[in-house]
C-alpha cells in the first residue's frame, strides 16, 4: 500500500439569503444604536443584543470543509467560522461502494428523485456552479451513507487505483 497524504480544503459559497440577513442585522443594530443615543437609552440594549446575534450567526454561517486522504483512510472535517474544526466522518475506503459524478448511472439508484434507495445524505460541496461534484456511497459504522463531495483529480485517481471498479471519474 502506498503512503501518502492528500488534503483538500473546500470553501462553501455564502448564499444570497445569508448575505441579506447579515446586512439586515447590521442595519438594525445601527438603527437601534442611533435611536438609543437620540431617543431612549433602553434601545441600546437592543443594539447590543442585535450585535451579539450577528456575531453568533456569522460564526456559524461560514463553513469550510477539509478532506484528508491518507492511505485508505478518508476524513471529512467541518470548519465553522474559520476557527472551530470538527471531524464529521472517519471513513475506510475499503468499505467504498461507489464514487461517481452526480449524473452518472452508477449512483442513479441513490438520487432523490427517481432513485430506489434512500440513504442519509451529507453535503460537503462548495455550491460553486462550475465545480463538478461527486457522490460517494460508503459504509460508516455498519450503515450506508451518501456523501456529496468536491473531490480533486489527484484524490479521485488515488481512489481509482485502490478501487478501479468502484470509482468513475468525470470525462
Amino acid at each position: 500500500m502506498m503512503n501518502y497524504k492528500m488534503v483538500k480544503q473546500v470553501h462553501r459559497r455564502i448564499k444570497t439569503s445569508t448575505k441579506i440577513l447579515s446586512k439586515t442585522m447590521i442595519v438594525m443594530c445601527v438603527l437601534f444604536l442611533l435611536s438609543g443615543i437620540l431617543l431612549d437609552r433602553g434601545m441600546m440594549l437592543l443594539a447590543l443584543l442585535t450585535a451579539g446575534m450577528y456575531f453568533l450567526y456569522e460564526a456559524n454561517s461560514v463553513k469550510d470543509y477539509e478532506y484528508v486522504m491518507e492511505g485508505s483512510a478518508f476524513t471529512i472535517a467541518v470548519i465553522r467560522g474559520r476557527r472551530r474544526r470538527r471531524e464529521e466522518h472517519e471513513l475506510d475506503l475499503k468499505n467504498l461502494e461507489v464514487v461517481a459524478p452526480n449524473w452518472h448511472e452508477a449512483v442513479a439508484k441513490y438520487r432523490l428523485k427517481g432513485g430506489t434507495e434512500r440513504l442519509p445524505k451529507y453535503d460537503y460541496t462548495s455550491y460553486e456552479p462550475d465545480i463538478p461534484y461527486y457522490t460517494m456511497i460508503i459504509t460508516e459504522n455498519q450503515r450506508k451513507i451518501k456523501l456529496l463531495l468536491d473531490l480533486p483529480e489527484d484524490m479521485l485517481q488515488a481512489m481509482k487505483r485502490m478501487n478501479p471498479q468502484k470509482v468513475f471519474v468525470h470525462n
